[in-house]
């Protein structure tokens, strides 16, 4: 595994000691993070809010190039929620903004990488010019055969079950089965994520305790790990520092034993 970082790790560092910590056998096939705490450090610093959202850009880079490097099968970075409509028009149209000349500039660094895109959320209320990035990024990742990069826009959880919960009855109804049929596997196949891992680790940036209506049923048994650092300061050796801590628990899945990994 630290060959994947020789390039980019000094020997006798700090973050190389915090990689040679991690268990290559027992990683977490899947990290969600709630990217917290934007606002409040360009704030800490006498700037606007679109300033934190733009170095946190540079927190993206460096988790997906960690992860990718470790062998994670996916990450899922929450980065605009139904709910952040309320904020003021400046701040959201800055953002959309913001995200296609990342998803633009950023796009061939992840088909090197094998990385394949994927949006997940309500992707028809966007703007049809973040339509068209999205879309352009999925295509041209799809046959990249790495790690998957989820992005959560105009994304809410409840939102997502309902909506798979309604094509499931509909299916059920269309095969002639009763509504009484109705399994966790049909739900699970209309999900955003179908066909990925459930999440093993959430991570949270700026110490809020909260999960904030993000992948209310993927998370059943996941790991959540909650640090103060705010999102712009979160980076490779934050990365590791999480996945030492998810090491260190007993996942036992409701069971009394143990399940390591």
């Amino acid at each position: 595994m630290s060959d994947h970082f020789a390039e980019i790790i000094k020997p006798n560092t700090t973050e190389a000691k915090l990689l040679a910590s991690i268990d290559a056998e027992r990683l977490p096939r899947h990290i969600a993070v709630i990217m917290d705490g934007n606002g409040r450090w360009a704030k800490k610093r006498g700037k606007p809010r679109i300033f934190g959202h733009r170095a946190g850009a540079e927190s993206v880079k460096a988790i997906i190039d960690t992860c990718a490097r470790l062998g994670i099968n996916a990450v899922t970075l929450y980065a605009f929620s139904t709910e952040n409509w309320k904020r003021p028009k400046a701040e959201v149209s800055g953002l959309m903004s913001m995200l296609k000349k990342v998803l633009r500039r950023e796009l061939d660094e992840v088909t090197a990488h094998n990385i394949r895109f994927k949006a997940i959320g309500n992707i028809g209320g966007l703007a049809p010019d973040v339509q068209a990035e999205l879309a352009f990024a999925t295509e041209k990742t799809a046959a990249n055969t790495g790690m998957i990069m989820c992005v959560a826009l105009n994304y809410g959880g409840r939102a997502e079950i309902t909506e798979a919960a309604r094509k499931a009855a509909i299916e059920i109804v269309e095969n002639g089965r009763s509504p009484d049929e109705m399994t966790e596997a049909d739900i699970e196949r209309n999900l955003y994520t179908h066909g990925l891992p459930d999440v093993d680790l959430l991570i949270r940036t700026s110490g809020e305790m909260r999960i904030s209506n993000f992948l209310l049923w993927q998370l059943a048994y996941s790991e959540i790990y909650v640090t103060p650092t705010f999102f712009p300061d979160f980076r490779r050796p934050e990365i590791f520092e999480a996945i030492i801590d998810y090491q260190k628990r007993d996942r036992r899945f409701g069971d009394v034993k143990s399940k390591k990994g």
